[in-house]
C-alpha cells in the first residue's frame, strides 16, 4: 500500500516498476486470470465495479467473501464486487502478471506489500478507511503494516504458532504425553522414538514444499537467535540460520519425519497429523478446528514449539488487505467495501469462521476467551514476524519457498542459504 496522495496514478507499461513484491516466485509459470478492463476492473453502467482478489485460507474463504459481498452490495446497490480467489501457491505470480498487464485488483489480500510502497501503487489506510476504523486496529498490527511512519497495509487477520503433538503416540513410545519437548535436542529424541513405532508413524512432520516454507525454516531460524533481517535487511545467510537449516536436514536425513519433507506442502501433512500419523507438528489456530471437523476422538495437546535452547519464541504472522490506486476513480467505493468489512458485525464472525486471531481491538475483545486461538494469544509476546516492511522481503519468500525444500533433499546447508540470500539481494 502506498501513497497519501490521491492523484490519479496508471499502472501503464512505460512506466518503470521494480515489482520488487511480485518477484518471488520468478521462476514459476504465469497463470493470469485477467479481471478485464483498463486498471483491474471496469465500470459498469453507472455503477462502479471493484475487483477483489483473495487467497484460499479454508474450504469456505469463498463461501465467506461471498456472503460480505452480497451483504455490501444489498446496502450499496450502485456498486458490484467481483471476487477472485487464488490458492498460495500461486497468488503471487496471478499478482504479478494482473499488475504487469495493467489489471491490478482495487483490493488485494495477500502478506507482503512493501514493493507495490515503493512503486507508489497504493492508497495510504487513511485515504480508504475511515479514522474510527483505523483507530480499531490493535497498535502492534499498525505498525508492522506502516512504512516510514504511513500505514499502508490493512491488517487483516493475525496467527502464531504453536506445536501440536499427538499424547497417544508418546504414550506408545514410552514418552511422557504431559511433557512434550522444549529443545531441539528432546524433539530428535522423542522424534526418533516415535518414528521406531513403524506403522507408517512419522516422529516429526517437517513442511518445506512450496506452500510455507517460509513459514516452517522461520521457525527454525528464530529457534536458533536466527531469523530473516528486518525492514533495512534482509538476513538469510547467517550463521545461526545455517545451523538450524542443518538440524532439520539431520531429521529428515534420519528417517525421522515424513518421506521427501521438501517437496510436502503444510496443509495436506497437517492432515495426516490428524489422522493420528504424525508425533509432532507446528499448527496454526484454524488446525485446532479442523481436528473437531475431521477426527474430534485425536487425542492431542499443544506446546510452544522447541528451540535449540527451550527460550520461548514463535512465529507471529499477519495478512493485510491493500488498495491499489490504478486509474484513481474508485477511491469513494473501495473506502465504502473496507470500512463495511471491517465493522465488527462483519468483522468478527468472517474471523472468526476462518479461524485466525483478529487484528482489531473489538474482536480481540470479542474473541479472547475462545479456547480455539487462547493458546495463540498466549504466545504472541514472544512472537516474531517476518520483515515484510522491507521491499526485498518478497524476492526472498520467494527463493525460501521455492528452494529451502533442498535441504532436506540433502544439499548443503550453507550452499541453499547463500542461493536464497543472492536472490534476495537481487
Amino acid at each position: 500500500m502506498k501513497d497519501p496522495n490521491t492523484r490519479r496514478t496508471t499502472l501503464s507499461a512505460g512506466r518503470p516498476l521494480r515489482l520488487v513484491a511480485l518477484t518471488a516466485v520468478a521462476g514459476l509459470t504465469l497463470s493470469a486470470c485477467g479481471f478485464g478492463g483498463q486498471g483491474g476492473g471496469g465500470d459498469e453502467g453507472d455503477g462502479t465495479t471493484l475487483d477483489l482478489l483473495v487467497p484460499t485460507y479454508s474450504d469456505q474463504t469463498k463461501a465467506l467473501w461471498e456472503d460480505v459481498i452480497a451483504g455490501f452490495e444489498e446496502e450499496n446497490p450502485d456498486i458490484d464486487v467481483n471476487l477472485e480467489v487464488q490458492s498460495w501457491d500461486n497468488i503471487n505470480d496471478v499478482v504479478r502478471t494482473k499488475v504487469q498487464s495493467d489489471q491490478a485488483p482495487d483490493i488485494l489480500n495477500i502478506d507482503a506489500f512493501a514493493g507495490f510502497v515503493e512503486d507508489d501503487l497504493l492508497y495510504s489506510a487513511d485515504e480508504v478507511l475511515s479514522p474510527e476504523t483505523i483507530a480499531d486496529f490493535q497498535e502492534s498490527f499498525v505498525e508492522n503494516a506502516s512504512m516510514d511512519g504511513t500505514q499502508y497495509g490493512l491488517p487483516l487477520i493475525a496467527s502464531a504458532r504453536t506445536m501440536f503433538y499427538n499424547k497417544d503416540l508418546f504414550t506408545q513410545a514410552g514418552l511422557d504425553p504431559e511433557a512434550p519437548p522444549a529443545t531441539w535436542d528432546e524433539l530428535k529424541d522423542a522424534a526418533a522414538k516415535i518414528s521406531a513405532l513403524g506403522g507408517g508413524t512419522y516422529g516429526y512432520g517437517l513442511p518445506l514444499g512450496s506452500e510455507e516454507a517460509q513459514a516452517e525454516a522461520g521457525i527454525w531460524f528464530f529457534g536458533n537467535g536466527g531469523g530473516y533481517g528486518d525492514a533495512s535487511e534482509i538476513t538469510i545467510d547467517t550463521p545461526e540460520n545455517v545451523e538450524a537449516a542443518q538440524f532439520f536436514q539431520s531429521l529428515a536425513a534420519e528417517n525421522l519425519t515424513q518421506p521427501d519433507a521438501g517437496a510436502t506442502d503444510r496443509t495436506p501433512l497437517i492432515d495426516v497429523f490428524i489422522q493420528g500419523k504424525i508425533g509432532m507438528i507446528v499448527g496454526l489456530p484454524p488446525t485446532i478446528g479442523q481436528i473437531a471437523d475431521k477426527n474430534p476422538d485425536l487425542n492431542y495437546g499443544t506446546a510452544p514449539v522447541a528451540t535449540k535452547d527451550g527460550s520461548p519464541v514463535t512465529l507471529g504472522v499477519a495478512d493485510h488487505l491493500m488498495a491499489f490506486k490504478n486509474e484513481g476513480d474508485k477511491q469513494d467505493a473501495i473506502k465504502a467495501f473496507l470500512d463495511y468489512y471491517y465493522s465488527p458485525e462483519v468483522y468478527v464472525p468472517w474471523v472468526d469462521a476462518e479461524g485466525f486471531i483478529p487484528t482489531t481491538k473489538s474482536g480481540g475483545e470479542e474473541l479472547a476467551t475462545k479456547e480455539t486461538i487462547a493458546p495463540f494469544l498466549e504466545l504472541l509476546p514472544n512472537a516474531q514476524f517476518y520483515p515484510s516492511t522491507n521491499p526485498k522481503w518478497s524476492a526472498a519468500q520467494g527463493a525460501i519457498q521455492s528452494l529451502i525444500g533442498q535441504v532436506a533433499q540433502g544439499k548443503e546447508a550453507q550452499a541453499v542459504l547463500t542461493e536464497i540470500q543472492a536472490k534476495a539481494d537481487q
